[in-house]
């Protein structure tokens, strides 16, 4: 009897998807304007992939795609409005390492679940760091850094604006085995500033706005912090590379909808998103940002999700670290 009951239940799911994928609705999608909500401030890296991808949205189907910034509790604000939109394509999300990462374990009651309440569509972009030092700091490579460190622990300040940047230290920190402080700032613009002027002596920044500091020589790059080397700082080894293996740390940013949206909507806009980032005015606006541009399928960004979840929930355990 079990196997009965389980059995029609699994045959009225797919029916009820099958059903789904036959409306009119779903067959004609998008019939009216789409609106993507940014859950965080205008002018940051999430608003200019929402702008970038929605612009082009718009001229390919003809409907308007409207950027809604809704900040606010580090992204749950944006993202439980999302979480209980109707799952009918018409109301997306710009997520992020911070929005569908780590805020899983930062906010242990969150009003929706992270996994279960949204439908991956395509990552967009990911913005790995550069960990740079301050000149006065006596090292030249991670190596150096990683013996300094040992030499002298709990001596060398490292500083954060943000809760990605401040676990992606205390990544590095436990994976190399050092013993730094970490000190955070309220906002990232202020932990660069401190960086630039000595008061602390690291910081993981991002690419695009430290390469000219590093260039003009008022900041010392190490390493960027993903699984290659970033085009716009060819000559800087990762953090692997360097000597530290098993590390890697960035932000991603990646289009999700409601989680019970029909499938053959996911497949479109996934579809859409690919081919939006692959086009060459886009792949070079995000390329000047340094960004690296994946191409996933819902699947493989669903995957990716859920173990972005299980690896900062454990640094987020182990550090004890707590949202402020």
């Amino acid at each position: 009897m079990k196997r009965i009951t389980q059995a029609v239940a699994a045959l009225a799911c797919f029916l009820a998807g099958a059903a789904a994928a036959q409306t009119p609705e779903v067959a004609r999608y998008p019939m009216r304007p789409i609106r993507i909500v940014v859950p965080l401030a205008p002018g940051g890296p999430s608003d200019l992939v929402a702008r970038t991808v929605g612009q082009k949205m718009t001229e390919a189907w003809g409907q308007q795609v409207i950027i809604d910034n809704r900040a606010g509790a580090n992204g749950v604000v944006g993202c439980e409005i999302v979480a209980k939109s109707a799952p009918d394509g018409y109301t997306l999300i710009m997520g992020t390492t911070g929005t569908h990462g780590i805020n899983a374990s930062l906010y242990p009651k969150l009003p929706y679940h992270t996994i279960n309440d949204f439908a991956p569509i395509a990552r967009i972009g990911i913005s790995n760091y550069v960990l740079v030092s301050h000149p006065s700091l006596p090292v030249s490579t991670v190596k150096e850094l990683v013996r300094l460190a040992r030499a002298k622990p709990g001596q060398i300040t490292w500083s954060s604006g943000g809760s990605v940047s401040q676990l992606a230290a205390e990544l590095f920190k436990r994976t190399a085995g050092i013993d730094v402080i970490i000190v955070p700032y309220k906002g990232n613009a202020l932990a660069v500033a401190a960086t630039l002027s000595g008061e602390v002596s690291l910081i993981f920044g991002g690419i695009a706005q430290s390469a000219p500091l590093i260039k003009a020589g008022r900041l010392r790059a190490l390493a960027v912090s993903g699984t290659r080397r970033s085009h716009t700082l060819s000559n800087v080894p990762t953090v692997a590379e360097a000597g530290v293996s098993g590390f890697e740390a960035g932000s991603w940013y990646g289009l999700l909808a409601p989680g019970a949206t029909p499938r053959p909507i996911v497949e479109r806009l996934n579809r859409e998103v690919v081919r939006i980032v692959q086009l060459p005015d886009v792949h070079e606006r995000l390329a000047a940002e340094a960004f690296d541009i994946p191409t996933d399928t819902p699947e493989q960004f669903a995957a990716y999700i859920k173990a972005d979840v299980e690896k900062w929930a454990k640094v987020v355990k182990e550090t004890g670290i707590k949202a402020n």
